[in-house]
């Protein structure tokens, strides 16, 4: 007995790098759906080859999704199945497809979510940082003064900031982080989730920042980067050490200077240690 419906967009998970991670429920619905719309159809491919699955594909992306949504929602209406996947992990995140997602419900279209692994969710799980709460980021912007304005924004955050990054891009990224967050900050890196080469390193930023600096293998592959969020004991309040050294900064050098130099040792906020010492002042 089938377990497809007609007329509906199923919405599949598949693995972020372990092909043997698909799920049966998957499995079944891509081997009976009418046709499979995919991020990219040669990628897509080698996965339903490895499961046996030979169901028609189409590609659906970035740049295409807009003109593709209409002629998937026909079908669908003609009673067709169709089922959305990404090149892994959960789509529609830090994916394609919230075009099409919508234009099903406003069409009035079933939407079905077949779940499965997300490289968010896994990072989370193995992260050893806080996880009741935890805000999603996805990929930070590639031009350098854009990308550190965002972080700017998430210095007050107290949920675990999560983050995903490019090769190419992660040792500006976390340089990045390490002076707009702090080098103590706690961190976790993990890189190629669920691959061959895996990497999961929890420490400070800093530390994870040399780490991958200094070891061209830990620069390649696909990333995800999680930030312990800012304690609630930290904000407004500064421990007596961090008070002291930016006391003795403050009395050799202007204030903006002496804050921004004891934040670079404390892992601080600047704005904090320049507040503090507006204080002094009065």
């Amino acid at each position: 007995m089938s377990i497809i419906q007609p007329g509906v967009l199923y919405i599949v998970a598949t693995p972020i790098g372990n092909l043997d991670d698909i799920t049966l429920r998957a499995r079944d619905i891509l081997s009976e759906v009418d046709a499979i719309a995919a991020e990219d159809t040669r990628h897509s491919r080698s996965l339903l080859n490895h499961l046996g699955i030979n169901t028609p594909l189409f590609a659906v992306h970035d740049h295409n999704e807009e003109q593709k949504s209409q002629s998937i929602i026909e079908r669908l209406q003609r009673g067709e199945s169709i089922a959305l996947i990404s090149d892994a992990g959960t789509p529609l995140i830090s994916d394609p497809g919230y075009r099409l997602v919508r234009a099903a419900h406003q069409a009035g279209q079933q939407v079905c979510p077949i779940p499965g692994a997300s490289a968010m969710v896994t990072a989370l799980s193995v992260c050893g940082l806080a996880t009741d709460r935890f805000c999603f980021e996805g990929f930070l912007s590639a031009k350098s003064g854009t990308r550190r304005d965002q972080l700017k924004k998430l210095t007050d955050e107290s949920r675990t900031l999560i983050f995903y990054e490019s090769s190419h891009r992660v040792v500006a990224t976390l340089i990045d982080m390490v002076e707009i967050f702090g080098r103590e900050r706690e961190a976790t890196l993990a890189r190629e989730l669920t691959k061959k080469f895996e990497t999961i390193k929890q420490s400070t930023l800093s530390d994870l920042q040399e780490f991958v600096a200094g070891d061209a293998n830990q620069q390649k592959g696909e990333f995800v980067l999680l930030i312990a969020g800012e304690k609630a004991e930290q904000v407004g309040t500064l421990d007596s050490e961090s008070r002291r050294i930016v006391e003795l900064l403050g009395n050799e050098l202007p204030v903006k200077q002496a804050s921004k130099l004891a934040a670079e040792i404390t892992g601080r906020k600047k704005r904090e240690l320049y507040q503090h010492l507006l204080g002094r002042e009065k």
